[in-house]
């Protein structure tokens, strides 16, 4: 049996404060432009329905990714097959085992999201056991995040605003056309802005790991399959990257490279995170009282050209202890600049100093 890694948090000091810098596009020099004055000057033309007179963040954070509102297509109908004893059927029989899934399950109701579909449209607004949710996957972080869509008395339905904030998606509802980080949750313009979007637990894993936890789950299938090239990586070789594109200023990653994993989930409401790479060395690791667990069997997305054959980057469970079993808790596993660029002072677990003995 594999030991339990074991160690708290509050034994952290600079050693797990990341340091040294990572060059990106240099920012524009002056002060910040978070005014409303430079967000409507760029982009109340193509938005005029939304509230710019708040906003967060700096404008010149914001970079396009090319395609326009929307030109990324959610999607808001979702067809299904169900799993017979584990078996798919039609479209679905062409996924292989190790191909990357978004699963969740809630009131009994579990779903898997192929990433070889979720490449080219990046939101999925569904139903869940009748919870209004909305499955995410931003290539570019490979960030894989599900929220709750409900919000301030109303359903919220996303779409793609085709812009960027880190190399991240930058989302926007259609009820209000306020504009949400993906990776964080949060609205930073709009009449939303300062509201946070609930974070639903999911894994990304295999779809042999779906399969075998949920006989008769469903999967989602595309509309029409010959519409995108689903099951081609259009950002191949992206894992090997020297760094992403989309960035301005600079990032600190040192001593993990930009395009290394991190798992990152929240520890007693601050984030955190473990190295992919140490995770895959010990395989259960235990911090205060969440659970992390890695096993081999899923293909990167974003390796190869055809997805099903892109490099081993296993399966990461994350739990969380209660009084009579383990549950689920929001993670993802992205790359350490996404991380370092919205968490720049979160720590992350697996570096240089002593992990403690195992259990």
């Amino acid at each position: 049996m594999i030991g339990l890694r074991r160690f708290s948090m509050s034994g952290f000091v600079a050693a797990l404060v990341i340091s040294g810098t990572v060059a990106t596009a240099p920012a524009q020099a002056g002060p910040p432009l978070s005014t409303a004055s430079a967000f409507e000057a760029r982009f109340a033309r193509a938005w005029p329905n939304t509230d710019f007179s708040s906003v967060e963040i700096p404008a010149d954070e914001i970079l396009s990714g090319g395609p326009p509102r929307d030109g990324i297509p959610s999607i808001d109908a979702p067809r299904f097959v169900r799993l017979r004893n584990g078996n798919p059927s039609g479209w679905a029989s062409r996924l292989r085992d190790r191909e990357p899934v978004i699963s969740i399950e809630i009131s009994g109701d579990a779903r898997a999201y192929p990433l070889r579909v979720l490449m080219w449209h990046e939101i999925v607004n569904d139903e869940v056991g009748a919870m209004p949710v909305a499955v995410t996957y931003c290539p570019l972080c490979n960030a894989s995040i599900v929220f709750d869509r409900r919000m301030t008395g109303q359903v919220l339905d996303f779409g793609t605003t085709g812009l960027l904030r880190h190399s991240d998606l930058v989302m926007y509802d259609r009820q209000t056309e306020s504009w949400w980080q993906q990776f964080t949750g949060s609205a930073f313009a709009g009449t939303l802005q300062g509201h946070k979007l609930r974070m639903v637990p999911s894994r990304l894993e295999s779809f042999a790991a779906f399969r075998q936890r949920h006989l008769s789950g469903l999967v989602l299938v595309p509309e029409d399959p010959d519409s995108r090239r689903y099951g081609v990586n259009p950002y191949g070789g992206y894992d090997s990257a020297a760094g992403p594109g989309f960035m301005t200023g600079e990032v600190n990653t040192y001593p993990l490279a930009p395009m290394d994993r991190v798992v990152v989930f929240e520890l007693d409401g601050a984030p955190a995170g473990v190295a992919l790479d140490y995770l895959r060395s010990v395989k259960r690791l235990a911090v205060n009282d969440v659970v992390l667990e890695w096993e081999p069997g899923q293909a990167s997305a974003l390796d190869t050209r055809s997805i099903a054959d892109g490099k081993d980057v296993g399966n990461v469970v994350v739990q969380k202890r209660g009084r009579n079993a383990k549950v689920d808790i929001p993670h993802q596993v992205t790359f350490a600049f996404a991380y370092r660029s919205f968490f720049p002072a979160g720590a992350i677990i697996g570096l240089q100093f002593n992990h403690g003995a195992a259990e």
